[in-house]
């Protein structure tokens, strides 16, 4: 007992006790009659939205480590680790998956051992280790205590780095149709493609704002809402298989027949050929990796706690680090891409689980409450694994809904990013902008300069991701962030400023 209260800080201890009294009510919450009409929606929705990143991001790293991870290895991590995690975790809302940021992580790891011709899957895996055996030590000790130190100007440029990654892997999907086009004097696939990809966002967006419209009565809006994007993408891929569109060739998902892993290679990896002295190294750039899966972590996961959504079952931070801790451990052994905690996907949770009333005063809609359950994302993710038997069925995907899917990913999550509003309110009059508006409060200079300030930051990390030599030391830059939050803008805003920027400085004993 004593051993256990050294190796085990109060804050994991806390997060225990706290979540273990719902343990069995995250599951059976899920299974209550009433609550299924929305459940499975849901769960029809949630699991294209999981879905498409997977494939997406499998056919991306299939060219950027040549071959050596695919769409198999990305859908069989995806969904066993989703299920894993399910069970594992804390905060049950929030959901792993593959992004953008790992992939570049993978990407920049590959090119490095490829310089210096160190076998690849055998570094990738004792990075992992490394990685898996700190976020471990991590959760135990309470550090998600730490995240307090990540404000809102952290969280708004992480996130909308995070949606500036969906977007631009959308365009860099439908650019490709016209750079690659067989026939430069005849675009006309690549513009049929363009328009399916613009036509996929336009009426998900559409099905989503059904749900405030004046048209139907409540039950209608909501299963449109609930089950419309679902309905796009089947509606989609369909009319792509009618004479009419498949004689213009628009490009669908290249998936195998059958289930194999990339290469062929073997599911265990050799891990012990390397020498030691390499072994070790490989804690280096799990220091990096590590960075940046604490930040994606905590930073997915306090969106999803935000009070703005009234969990009431509480929060478990280190749990949830401990968790994913085991999980990178186990997929790092069998050479499958990692995992980390996925905003776009854990918030599209979060506002599939929850229950909505109209405020009769103000004709808005708000939050009522949220069903918490773990089996949504025990269900969703055991379907995304069992792809893999459908793997001839995915060749009738079209890539450019896969594309349209990431358009409104990326435009979802830039809802409710302040960051992002006053960006607009840059050239926006003063007297059209709400009372307690912060240039009404601190000035249009101080606002802007705060405003660039974070845009810089944001295409500085951007540009540093996308650069091949310095993809692999990018999430080391993320924590810059919160140095020049921390150390350099106290000296030219007041704590009223941050405030009234909603950026509000954690007090020493939060």
């Amino acid at each position: 007992r004593r051993l256990y209260n050294k190796v085990v800080s109060q804050e994991m201890r806390d997060d225990i006790k706290r979540r273990s009294q719902y343990y069995a009510s995250d599951w059976t919450d899920g299974f209550k009659a009433k609550r299924m009409q929305q459940i499975v929606p849901a769960i029809l929705f949630l699991y294209f939205a999981c879905l498409t990143p997977a494939i997406s991001f499998g056919t991306i790293a299939n060219e950027i480590t040549n071959g050596s991870i695919g769409v198999v290895e990305f859908l069989l991590s995806s969904g066993l680790s989703g299920v894993a995690y399910s069970i594992l975790c804390g905060q049950p809302m929030a959901f792993i998956a593959p992004t953008g940021l790992t992939l570049a992580f993978i990407s920049g790891l590959f090119r490095f051992c490829s310089s210096f011709g160190v076998p690849f899957f055998p570094v990738y895996t004792w990075v992992g280790l490394w990685t898996s055996f700190f976020m471990i030590l991590l959760g135990l000790r309470g550090s998600s205590k730490l995240i307090r130190f990540c404000t809102r100007f952290t969280d708004e440029v992480f996130n909308a780095l995070l949606s500036l990654n969906f977007i631009y892997e959308a365009a860099s999907s439908l650019r490709r149709n016209f750079v690659l086009a067989a026939d430069p004097m005849n675009l006309t696939m690549p513009f049929v493609a363009l328009s399916v990809a613009l036509g996929t966002f336009w009426m998900t967006l559409k099905t989503q704002a059904v749900r405030t419209s004046i048209y139907f009565n409540d039950k209608v809006r909501t299963g449109i809402k609930n089950f419309g994007p679902v309905a796009v993408i089947i509606v989609a891929s369909l009319l792509n298989q009618t004479p009419a569109l498949k004689k213009f060739g628009v490009p669908t998902l290249s998936v195998s027949n059958t289930f194999q892993l990339a290469g062929g290679r073997d599911f265990l990896i050799p891990f012990m050929m390397i020498p030691n002295h390499v072994k070790l190294l490989c804690s280096l750039p799990a220091m990096l990796l590590t960075t940046l899966f604490f930040m994606d972590q905590n930073i997915s996961v306090r969106v999803v706690n935000n009070p703005e959504n009234k969990l009431k079952k509480g929060e478990a931070y280190n749990l949830d680090m401990v968790a994913l801790g085991l999980i990178t451990g186990a997929l790092s052994v069998v050479g499958l891409p990692w995992m980390c905690g996925a905003t776009v996907q854990s918030v599209n949770h979060v506002k599939a689980m929850m229950r909505t009333k109209i405020n009769e005063e103000t004709g808005e809609e708000e939050v009522n409450d949220v069903i918490e359950t773990r089996l949504t994302g025990f269900v969703i993710h055991g379907l995304i694994a069992s792809t893999i038997f459908l793997l001839p069925l995915l060749k009738f995907l079209p890539i450019p809904v896969v594309s349209g899917v990431f358009l409104y990913l990326g435009r979802k999550l830039m809802t409710g990013n302040t960051f992002l509003q006053r960006v607009k309110a840059i050239f926006i009059s003063s007297e059209n902008l709400p009372d307690d508006h912060p240039v009404h409060i601190v000035g249009r200079r101080k606002m802007n300069a705060y405003t660039i300030l974070q845009f810089l930051c944001l295409y500085g990390i951007f540009a540093f991701k996308q650069c091949s030599q310095t993809a692999i030391f990018f999430p080391s830059v993320i924590g810059v962030l919160m140095m020049i939050r921390s150390f350099v803008l106290p000296k030219f805003f007041s704590e009223p400023d941050f405030i009234a920027l909603r950026d509000e400085t954690p007090k020493k004993d939060q």
